[in-house]
């Protein structure tokens, strides 16, 4: 069971690194909090203004998609390389 979890990881980090070396840049989106429309103290000084959420943005650095990718291989092929146990 051991082997299997981490072929895969090895897996996913392999096509997670060649993912990363085609995008330029991604934009996590976060969900839209429900508008409130309460008269309370706050709401005088705000206004009648909402707050849209901010969405995050991530790029990855050069070097993100090689390490990802090596080390997915190097994790796949230590696992490979150790051969079944003969009981088990």
């Amino acid at each position: 069971m051991w082997r299997a979890f981490f072929i895969a990881i090895g897996i996913t980090l392999c096509v997670f690194g060649a993912q990363c070396l085609v995008l330029d840049r991604a934009v996590l989106e976060q969900s839209e909090a429900p508008a409130t429309t309460t008269s309370s103290a706050g709401s005088y000084l705000l206004g009648s203004q909402t707050l849209a959420p901010k969405n995050k943005e991530w790029v990855p650095k050069d070097w993100h998609p090689w390490s990802l990718m090596s080390v997915g291989a190097v994790v796949i092929l230590y696992t490979i390389s150790f051969g079944r146990k003969a009981g088990g």
